[in-house]
């Protein structure tokens, strides 16, 4: 989780409000997350470049996408992307789901709508957290 708070500073915590950095900060650092991974109802997989973490993924409700951030130092070498790729794997083979959906932040709807996601509401704003809905068909 310190790659994702870390990576939220450098990259979208301006286009946040106070509210908003301090309920993403309370997520990345509750205690119920970590549970949520034991038990195996929230799963993460991550992206190594030697024995270094560059990447992670969660997934949560087996088909939305939580988390996904990448170093700064591994950013436009297709590590995101990667991520992506094994998360669609893994669904249609293991979960037998048809979709999987993200709530994406301003800096990453971009990258999402390059993949193919498409946004299925309106940006919205909820405790501070600014999100667009996507979804995409596998």
């Amino acid at each position: 989780m310190a790659l994702a708070w870390r990576t939220f500073l450098q990259f979208e915590a301006k286009d946040y409000p106070p509210e908003g950095v301090n309920n993403f900060e309370r997520f990345v650092t509750d205690s119920t997350i970590y549970r949520m991974f034991l038990i195996g109802s929230y799963h993460l997989f991550v992206a190594y470049a030697g024995t270094t973490l560059v990447g992670m993924i969660t997934l949560r409700d087996d088909s939305h996408i939580s988390l996904l951030f990448v170093d700064e130092k591994y950013h436009r070498q297709g590590i995101g992307r990667a991520l992506i790729q094994y998360v669609k794997s893994y669904l249609v083979s293991e979960k037998k789901v048809s979709h999987m959906t993200v709530n994406a932040s301003p800096y990453g709807v971009e990258f999402y709508h390059k993949l193919g996601f498409r946004d299925i509401r309106p940006q919205e704003q909820k405790d501070g957290i600014i999100y667009t809905p996507m979804e995409f068909v596998l």
